[in-house]
């Protein structure tokens, strides 16, 4: 693996390791997203799912709707990875998990429609009402 990156829980419960992002990060604003962190946005990395690895302690997984499953420490709670089914190969990591976060930085915004009316960055990068724009 040319690059690896680990990461876990806020309890350490729950440790992970994975390959580098497939692509930029994003911070997600939907309203899935906020609620699951209680946060008003989620910074997420996308890896192959072949490539990502519990290594200690095992994730709780919540559906949060019919095609997510979503990852978390059952002690201390913290949001570790989403998994949709139309993705089966790959498995979104939340950046804020990571062990040296500044290692994946975002690249944009996305779900901008969901964001809370305060909820207007201002760090330049681009904003989509949806997901990205397909280049």
């Amino acid at each position: 693996m040319a690059l690896e990156l680990t990461g876990g829980c806020l309890c350490g419960a729950v440790r992970y390791r994975c390959a580098a992002p497939a692509r930029p990060a994003t911070w997600c604003h939907c309203t899935s997203c906020r609620r699951a962190a209680g946060a008003h946005a989620v910074a997420w990395f996308t890896v192959p799912g072949a490539s990502f690895a519990w290594v200690e302690g095992q994730a709780a997984i919540f559906r949060s709707s019919p095609p997510v499953a979503r990852a978390f420490c059952a002690r201390c709670g913290t949001q570790l990875t989403y998994r949709h089914q139309d993705s089966p190969g790959e498995v979104d990591v939340t950046v804020g998990s990571l062990d040296e976060p500044d290692r994946v930085a975002p690249a944009d915004h996305i779900w901008m429609q969901d964001a809370a009316a305060w909820d207007r960055p201002v760090d330049g990068l681009p904003s989509y009402p949806r997901s990205r724009q397909k280049t």
